[in-house]
């Protein structure tokens, strides 16, 4: 990736995605999410805005921590309802020339050869505009409604995705030679049975023995993007990621996160400098300073606090239902960034 600053438009295939309450604001349009229309202009925005991609997180399942249940998520949209992302790809591609779209995939609940496919499909259909944001999932409900008695360890779920990985690089990048599809209609023949390849793999979690289903797209592999945040999730980014999206919510924690994730590529053999960083932030955008303080007190007015306690005891698989926080106002906030 070229030097500079590069944006990503960072949301959900659903209502809400991490500011519960933001859509009963007039102007949000996010409810609309399952109009293909409300897609293509985020897809036009975001190129005419000069954003590199759009990433997109997911879930699987529903946050049922918060008060032993379902209910309040539910009720407050808290990532629920939501579709797949996956299939907006081709529509938000189609009215879009060179912007990107990161898919969140999650290794535990899937195969490595209906990925690799999903994946060359993407990247055939946006000549070469994919990437897959690898995760391994963290919502026990998720397990459960997928046919397990509950949700994989930490370190089994890693070592899952690691051989995931080996696997779906071996369908994309050695399954198939670059000459193998030679279309050649006068012999009858579209590819040469010699340029296409077994994988053979068989591991502890799966056996491919391949080849790929699918002629090489434009980038074989699609860019590679992670965020992991624990000690074997670093190791798993260093090894894979070219793009590393960071959660740490000060510039401190953000440059010893790099430093760290970029030590361990170097231990691993590869050029730290390759990998892109994408630190998370949330700008308040208006013609002038005052205009965006206004604003940004009208969307502190549609925060729903038991929304937030419903997402966050699922991130911390802990239940907050018992919390009473209190409302942030104008004057107990930080002061914020400004643009300059």
């Amino acid at each position: 990736m070229s030097d500079g600053i590069h944006l990503n438009l960072f949301t959900m295939n659903s209502v809400e995605h991490v500011s519960p309450g933001s859509w009963t604001h007039p102007a949000d349009r996010s409810a609309d999410y399952t109009d293909r229309e409300y897609w293509t202009d985020v897809a036009r925005t975001a190129e005419r805005g000069g954003f590199a991609a759009v990433f997109f997180a997911d879930v699987r399942g529903v946050y049922d921590v918060y008060g032993g249940d379902r209910s309040t998520a539910i009720e407050k949209a808290v990532q629920t309802p939501s579709n797949d992302p996956g299939y907006l790809v081709p529509v938000m591609a189609e009215v879009t020339d060179s912007l990107g779209f990161a898919v969140t995939k999650s290794t535990t609940y899937t195969h490595p050869y209906q990925l690799a496919r999903e994946f060359s499909t993407l990247d055939h259909l946006t000549d070469g505009r994919v990437a897959f944001n690898v995760v391994t999932s963290y919502l026990d409900s998720a397990a459960r409604n997928l046919g397990l008695d509950g949700r994989m360890d930490k370190g089994t779920r890693y070592d899952r995705a690691d051989e995931f990985m080996d696997a779906c690089y071996a369908l994309w990048e050695d399954s198939w030679d670059d000459d193998a599809v030679v279309r050649d209609r006068e012999a009858g023949t579209f590819t040469d049975p010699a340029g296409v390849h077994a994988i053979d793999h068989e591991g502890e979690f799966f056996d491919v023995p391949g080849p790929h289903g699918c002629e090489p797209s434009p980038q074989r592999s699609p860019v590679i993007f992670q965020a992991g945040s624990s000690d074997r999730g670093r190791d798993f980014a260093a090894a894979n990621a070219e793009a590393v999206f960071c959660s740490q919510p000060t510039e401190t924690g953000v440059r010893e996160y790099m430093a760290d994730l970029r030590e361990r590529a170097a231990a691993l053999g590869r050029d730290p400098d390759e990998l892109a960083f994408f630190p998370g932030v949330v700008p308040v955008v208006a013609e002038t300073e005052a205009a965006a303080e206004a604003k940004y007190e009208r969307l502190l007015e549609t925060v729903d606090v038991e929304a937030t306690l419903a997402l966050l005891s699922g991130f911390l698989d802990m239940d907050l239902s018992g919390s009473t926080p209190t409302r942030r106002s104008s004057t107990s906030r930080p002061t914020p960034s400004r643009g300059r």
